[in-house]
């Protein structure tokens, strides 16, 4: 069939399946370069607080891009995989309920409709009419406010996870190598300011949050993060010197 000849109902399909897709790939692009930003800030101001040496510095921090990127990736694939997983089993045990159950499950559904305001003779003639149409889809619906067939995608989170870690983690990056020697630690925490600013910006207008206490809870855990490293690493830096 041609797209142009899809009905409205196949096309809204679409374009729902796409949209859940796309948020789930932007809110795991937002987490990986949040996750980015910090952990990699956090080493490498860590190892700028126990040394100079420009190698040392650039050793941990790709170190640390290479093993985040790849355990951010993993794990956002078991936990999007495992969402899946169950949500498929939900979908399986309704299905035995749908086939052992039948009245039990039209009264859920009429109780559901009531729910919503529908009187009850017109509640009960909506689920005995949806029944008869898809009583399965119907229910997931209800349940889980899931779509048949519209599963969340572990791949497409994973890799979104480990490139938007990737490209995070090059703020602290750049900016501790690229940066004078005594003025590392205020350049690194500048530009990391900067990024979370916008990571911050971006996470709370995809999930139409306020934008002020996003911006300001991921700019004070990032700074928290740094600070604590540097002295730490500081810390040891001067034990072991000594």
């Amino acid at each position: 069939m041609a797209k142009k000849d899809l009905s409205y109902e196949e096309l809204h399909s679409r374009a729902h399946a796409q949209g859940s897709d796309t948020l789930n790939k932007l809110r795991a692009g937002v987490l990986g370069a949040n996750d980015g930003i910090v952990s990699t800030a956090g080493v490498v101001m860590g190892v700028v607080g126990a040394t100079n040496n420009t190698k040392q510095i650039l050793i941990a921090a790709v170190a640390a891009v290479v093993a985040g990127a790849l355990s951010m990736a993993v794990g956002e694939y078991v936990s999007v995989s495992s969402q899946s997983d169950a949500e498929k089993s939900f979908v399986e045990r309704e299905k035995k309920f749908l086939k052992n159950y039948p009245a039990e499950e039209l009264d859920e559904l009429t109780d559901y409709y009531k729910d919503q305001g529908i009187a009850e003779k017109t509640a009960r003639q909506a689920a005995i009419e949806v029944t008869k149409t898809n009583a399965l889809k119907a229910h997931v619906k209800m349940e889980m406010g899931l779509e048949l067939d519209e599963y969340v995608k572990p791949w497409s989170a994973a890799i979104s996870s480990l490139v938007s870690f990737t490209i995070g983690s090059m703020v602290p990056v750049f900016a501790v190598v690229l940066a004078p020697t005594n003025a590392r630690p205020a350049v690194t925490i500048g530009a990391v300011l900067v990024a979370l600013f916008c990571t911050g910006y971006i996470s709370s207008s995809i999930g139409n949050a306020n934008k002020t206490r996003a911006i300001i809870r991921v700019i004070i855990g990032g700074l928290l993060a740094m600070i604590i490293t540097f002295y730490v690493g500081k810390l040891f830096g001067t034990a072991i010197a000594g």
